[in-house]
């Protein structure tokens, strides 16, 4: 893989494992913000004038092109959270309907969806399943399709998983998901934080009703920024809970007050986009996401996280390990002092997090193979110091 016109300034100061949690910001993304501030800066309005559209724009043609969809299916949020709560507030949900959630899930596709228990929706949640040999039986591991299945009535109106377990690394077979769901009629609503600039995702071929997630993690844009898509058929499902100016044809003609709202995804962009964060995004979006390609980063993650694999010797660290269709950019270590681990890599300037009781691993395509060398070096002396 070609890195030379990539720019990480990162790898000057830390042996970087962390893009799980908040990436280091590319380079290029952070220099054309600053371009568009210093725009501001010299020229007010005149700088929103020649870019806010345009950068919109551009936004949507990259991202559907990325995850395999048309631009007016797609819009520039601010976070997860924000995306999944469009879907979850604004479906015309009758008392007895169902959705089912995974137990593990990360905060902002959980507590949208179990609020929605005090209207009478059941939300139905799969157990955790834990069969990795010298791990507690608690700690978080996986779903089971099979209850998945079991779970599932005909009143079930959606599925709302994450692509990537984010303390597990479990990554959901999104294909065959995705062809349950289309044969069941049930809406699948994916959480693609933990997957979006680092796993293929394509909507429709995964049969996809609505996904979100994070622009500050494996894309390594700007925090304040997330990608969100909804299906023509779900879009018409959903009634819009945030409205403002933008959610309008009629946009900056501020006092014709007519009720007229985008019918493409735009109408979720309700109000005012930080143009800075969508300029900086859409250089990641076309440097690295389009320019390597999302297969070619996948691949190229995995053969990094092999390497990492084949020269972790210490036997007190053990791997998470799953099926290869479900393998994703998070490699989960298992060690009963989590923290510990953590704070000695840090002082030996080696950044990774803790999350569920695991180290979490989570290497990028521009990771060395001598970064490599000095994780598992600190990881095999680990212990023996």
């Amino acid at each position: 893989m070609d890195l030379q016109h990539l720019n990480f300034p990162v790898r000057d100061h830390y042996y970087f494992f962390n893009h799980c949690g908040i990436s280091p910001l590319y380079d290029a993304c952070k220099e054309r913000m600053m371009e568009l501030m210093e725009a501001q800066t010299k020229s007010g309005s005149i700088m929103f004038m020649d870019h806010y559209m345009q950068e919109l724009d551009r936004f949507k043609k990259n991202l559907s092109q990325i995850i395999n969809t048309t631009p007016d299916r797609v819009a520039a949020i601010r976070n997860t959270t924000e995306g999944i709560s469009f879907i979850a507030n604004g479906f015309n949900f009758e008392p007895g309907d169902e959705i089912i959630l995974f137990d593990h899930e990360y905060p902002a596709n959980y507590y949208p969806w179990v609020r929605l228990e005090e209207k009478g929706v059941v939300v139905r949640r799969l157990g955790n399943l834990n069969d990795f040999e010298g791990v507690p039986d608690l700690m978080p591991g996986r779903w089971s399709f099979e209850e998945l299945e079991n779970l599932t009535s005909g009143k079930t109106r959606f599925i709302s998983l994450s692509h990537v377990q984010f303390v597990s690394g479990y990554a959901a077979d999104l294909e065959r998901l995705g062809e349950f769901c289309r044969k069941k009629g049930i809406y699948l609503i994916v959480d693609v934080a933990q997957s979006f600039g680092a796993l293929p995702i394509d909507v429709k071929k995964y049969n996809i009703s609505a996904l979100a997630g994070s622009g500050w993690k494996w894309t390594m844009g700007p925090v304040g920024v997330s990608v969100f898509y909804i299906s023509e058929e779900l879009d018409r499902q959903i009634n819009s809970t945030v409205v403002g100016a933008e959610t309008m044809v009629q946009g900056p003609d501020f006092l014709n007050h007519e009720w007229n709202p985008h019918s493409s995804a735009k109408r979720f962009e309700y109000s005012t986009s930080s143009v800075y964060l969508i300029a900086g995004i859409n250089k990641c979006f076309e440097d690295i996401q389009l320019g390597l390609g999302i297969d070619n980063i996948y691949k190229q993650i995995l053969m990094i996280q092999d390497l990492f694999l084949e020269k972790l010797d210490n036997f007190r660290f053990v791997p998470i390990l799953h099926e290869s269709i479900n393998r994703s950019g998070i490699l989960p270590l298992y060690h009963p002092e989590p923290e510990t681990v953590v704070k000695y890599l840090e002082a030996k300037n080696i950044i990774c997090t803790t999350r569920g009781g695991y180290v979490r691993i989570a290497p990028h395509f521009y990771t060395r193979n001598e970064d490599i060398d000095v994780l598992t070096e600190a990881l095999n002396s680990y212990n023996h110091e």
